[in-house]
């Protein structure tokens, strides 16, 4: 079986064209031919030994686009003797997974063959159109091989997951990407025949700028040699760049990369590092991304890692929020990275979540304890005979503004939640604490 490419009769995969892309004449078909994803195909690997046995299992592959998970499903079902089926769950529907289900169970009746489903695009499915699979793939009667962009564990129910490896591909690097462009450059059968003079520069820009995904290096190749061919010159830097044009931003504000790199930039601004919160930013908003999620971010960040070591970050990160609601994008960008840069390198302190979170946790663990009675509301009729507000000192009327007089319920005692640092204005709010403490014996 020389190429995958599609199901044809009876399940067989079909040729390649010979005018298809050159990203799919050139898609490799052995492991031998494979770039990247080493961490997956070492020796001795569950994978690579259900390749070389041809002994396929239930997977999904979860990476990148142009990363190569088709190239590994194609390569999987090629070296198997199983008959190969491939949807695309763009398309497919759950009268198409029946059929290929019903397909199956023929083949199985009839000589006892295995039927390999390749499902591109997975995380498209709903759960009525995954749980149709379900019980074809818990039997046996396909091996189902899926590929997503998306994190499988967000995208893909939790059923189908159990019965399925999961393998996440990894970006292709730049070397990963050049060695595939120069291989169709040098395979006059499957790649670009007689190709024209390529200076080594603008191999490398399109390896480099391509973002790993190796589907856009190729179609950028063969659009280069296309116009140098026209104009009668070499592929040079400034041919190639207008070829490979602007990258488009790999970024899905629905799926997992949403979170990866809200993540990333949250980490990164809690670090303290301000050209890595402003790269994560700058990455979100090419991607499309709501401004408004991440103004909303920001403030809670603005108190959850920042705090009282600067009181003044929520000022800036609310602000921020305010200023992306009446501007808008583009120019709202520039509020945004003001307060990226900000919260960066503002001192940081969790002193203050860290006491609601221990604050809540005694609340649950112990249920809430009532006020002492003269903290109680004393403004409804009946108040007085109950008590409410006797004996409530008012602090402006004491020295320094501070009573003498405990506030916490009484089975509270002693019992302390905030602990303020020693950094940023925060170290002044801990000199106060503790003089309070020390006065009133706490």
């Amino acid at each position: 079986m020389e190429t995958l490419f599609g199901p044809g009769a009876e399940g067989e995969p079909e040729a390649v064209a010979a005018g298809a892309p050159l990203a799919v004449r050139i898609r490799p078909r052995t492991l031998g031919e494979l770039v990247g994803q080493g961490h997956l195909l070492a020796a001795g690997s569950a994978l690579r030994t259900a390749v070389e046995t041809g002994e396929p299992h239930s997977a999904i592959l979860y990476g990148p686009p142009g990363s190569g998970k088709t190239t590994l499903a194609r390569i999987i079902a090629g070296t198997s003797d199983a008959a190969f089926e491939e949807e695309s769950a763009v398309n497919a529907g759950k009268a198409e997974v029946r059929a290929v289900i019903e397909r199956a169970r023929e083949r199985r009746r009839a000589n006892g063959r295995r039927t390999v489903l390749f499902l591109d695009e997975i995380h498209r499915f709903n759960k009525a159109q995954q749980d149709a699979l379900l019980p074809a793939v818990e039997e046996g009667l396909v091996t189902l091989i899926g590929a997503t962009t998306e994190n499988p564990y967000f995208e893909v129910n939790s059923a189908l997951l159990s019965r399925c490896q999961i393998y996440e591909l990894r970006e292709l690097g730049a070397d990963d990407v050049e060695a595939l462009l120069r291989r169709a450059l040098t395979d006059a059968e499957r790649g670009i025949a007689d190709p024209p003079e390529i200076e080594g520069e603008a191999l490398e820009l399109l390896a480099a700028r391509s973002g790993g995904d190796a589907r856009t290096a190729l179609g950028a190749l063969e659009r280069a040699v296309e116009v140098a061919r026209a104009s009668g010159h070499r592929v040079d830097v400034p041919t190639a760049e207008d070829a490979l044009q602007r990258k488009a931003v790999s970024y899905d504000r629905e799926g997992d990369r949403h979170y990866d790199y809200i993540s990333a930039w949250i980490k990164a601004t809690r670090g303290s590092d301000a050209d890595a919160s402003l790269y994560y930013l700058a990455v979100m908003l090419e991607g499309g991304e709501d401004p408004r999620f991440i103004a909303r971010r920001m403030v809670i960040l603005a108190s959850e890692d920042v705090g009282n070591a600067d009181p003044q970050a929520l000022a800036v990160a609310t602000a921020a929020a305010a200023a992306v609601d009446r501007v808008g994008l583009p120019e709202c960008a520039l509020n945004l990275a003001q307060a990226a840069a900000y919260l960066a390198l503002a001192p940081k302190s969790n002193a203050s979540t860290t006491a609601i979170s221990a604050a809540t946790r005694h609340v649950r663990e112990h249920g809430a304890k009532l006020p002492p009675a003269y903290l109680r509301d004393a403004h409804y009729r009946g108040a007085k005979a109950l008590g409410r507000g006797e004996g409530y000192v008012y602090p402006h009327d004491q020295p320094g503004g501070v009573a003498d007089q405990p506030l916490l319920p009484p089975e509270l005692a002693g019992v302390r939640f905030y602990e303020p640092i020693d950094r940023g204005f925060e170290a002044r709010l801990r000199e106060r604490i503790e003089k309070l403490r020390r006065r009133f014996g706490g």
